[in-house]
């Protein structure tokens, strides 16, 4: 309960700054939503998200900005705890979100990946090319395997 006091503490902060701004006459608002990502001590991964108006809430997975509201619809769709637990799988959930929103494949992707204890990565873009080509092949086969199983019915 602790860390999580914690956590609510410093988003609390963050959007409170963001509402002071905003609401305050002769001051510049933020007018901007932020993504805030960390770590509990036991490893689990916290995900909150902060709006100009001050207001803050928790998520397992989202997206803001342009098409965000997609990406987000998209994510409430596929994402699971199960996808959670393993790397790969996330990553792949996220090319296919991005997949949703994107044109001309990973040229217009850029991804970064958190883990407890490790710095920021940042795939570089032969490898978000080659995590987009296996997305696309994956999900041109799921729409085959249903075209196929529409045709039997």
């Amino acid at each position: 309960k602790q860390w999580y006091q914690r956590r609510v503490a410093i988003t609390a902060g963050i959007a409170s700054v963001k509402q002071h701004f905003t609401q305050r006459p002769g001051l510049r608002p933020f007018g901007l939503s932020t993504l805030i990502v960390g770590f509990d001590y036991d490893g689990s991964a916290h995900l909150f998200q902060t709006d100009p108006s001050g207001t803050y809430h928790e998520w397992k997975a989202n997206a803001i900005g342009r098409s965000g509201k997609t990406v987000r619809e998209f994510l409430e769709k596929h994402y699971t705890d199960e996808i959670a637990k393993s790397d790969e799988a996330c990553i792949k959930l996220t090319v296919r979100a991005l997949l949703e929103v994107v044109q001309s494949g990973g040229k217009n992707i850029e991804l970064a990946i958190m883990r407890k204890g490790k710095p920021l990565e940042i795939l570089d873009t032969a490898t978000v090319e080659k995590l987009v080509e296996e997305t696309e092949k994956e999900r041109d086969a799921e729409a085959e395997a249903k075209k196929k199983a529409a045709g039997k019915s």
